[in-house]
């Protein structure tokens, strides 16, 4: 039990990486706890969004694989916020707190579907420059329950966390997916009533993302095989919503592949944020790209500019 909380990388993790806790609303009450790790002088980092039943530390692999490779990755725990909009305007207040005009997000099951709404909602004046949508859902009317949504900041907490916990995989699993559950059962406890009733509130008011305000979004989308919270038709509507965007499958990982196959998962951020490597909107310190990379990055300009000028010619041909 608990092989997560007592393991050497999270207890490295823990005594390695400062929580740091900041209010940029008028509500004192409203706090983002976030570790922030990394070179700093990169202004255009990954962020990491967590599920309803997750807090910062549920990323701590992702964090220190990324940054082990040389990327900045902030993991964030949200304050209560009881509203889509309201949580957008507080999370641009961060970023400008933070002082990061673009950002990479990173957004497991609730988590994506808030930066996708993140993304609509600042697509005038854009602050998110690539998605990652982790196990992640478009609307919010899959989970049937609307009607019940503006209740859930009466119900106690306890109730709150049977509706979630009543989400997490049955039957058996593996040893390694075992412990991720255990971990997420942990960091469930750790969530008071109202951190609870207004994530579910967000997982649950009536809403949908418009992908036409983020279709100049870079997307990746990962998803596992096996038995997770998402139907099928769920995860078919993702893939209509966003036509070209990479698709990374994990034949297992249950609920939480971050926490259980976390070296797919960190392969796929990188192999996801690889394509920005040598512009302003790189989220890895340039001296810690290898050399090899840059080959692959290089041989891949050069194929794209191929492509551009056989269009061209072919163009002019016509004319």
């Amino acid at each position: 039990m608990e092989e997560i909380k007592v393991s050497p990388d999270y207890n490295w993790f823990r005594s390695t990486v400062p929580l740091k806790r900041i209010i940029v609303d008028d509500d004192d009450s409203k706090v983002w706890s976030l570790y922030d790790a990394g070179p700093k002088s990169i202004r255009c980092p990954i962020i990491l969004l967590p599920p309803v039943s997750g807090t910062a530390e549920v990323f701590f692999q992702q964090v220190l694989a990324l940054t082990g490779w040389g990327y900045r990755v902030i993991s964030l725990q949200y304050p209560v916020y009881w509203d889509l909009m309201e949580f957008c305007d507080g999370f641009r207040k961060l970023l400008d707190h933070l002082q990061l005009d673009k950002v990479h997000l990173f957004g497991a099951s609730l988590g994506g579907f808030l930066a996708q709404k993140f993304a609509e909602c600042t697509h005038k004046s854009p602050r998110v420059h690539s998605l990652i949508l982790c196990n992640s859902f478009s609307d919010t009317s899959i989970f049937n329950q609307m009607w019940t949504a503006n209740s859930f900041w009466l119900m106690p907490a306890f109730l709150l966390k049977k509706i979630v916990l009543g989400n997490f995989a049955k039957g058996p699993v593996d040893p390694k997916m075992a412990d991720a559950i255990d971990f997420m059962v942990d960091r469930l406890e750790s969530l008071n009533q109202s951190e609870l009733a207004s994530r579910l509130t967000l997982n649950c008011q009536n809403s949908y993302v418009e992908p036409h305000k983020i279709k100049e979004v870079a997307v990746t989308i990962i998803d596992v095989f096996d038995q997770s919270a998402l139907s099928l038709e769920a995860k078919e509507e993702m893939y209509k919503l966003y036509p070209n965007a990479r698709r990374a499958h994990l034949k297992t990982g249950g609920n939480f592949p971050y926490l259980c196959r976390s070296a797919e998962v960190n392969l796929y951020i990188q192999i996801h944020l690889r394509q920005f490597h040598g512009t302003r909107y790189a989220a890895i310190s340039p001296s810690m790209v290898s050399a090899e990379e840059l080959q692959v990055q290089e041989s891949q300009l050069s194929q794209h500019e191929d492509d551009d000028q056989s269009e061209d010619s072919c163009l002019q041909a016509d004319q």
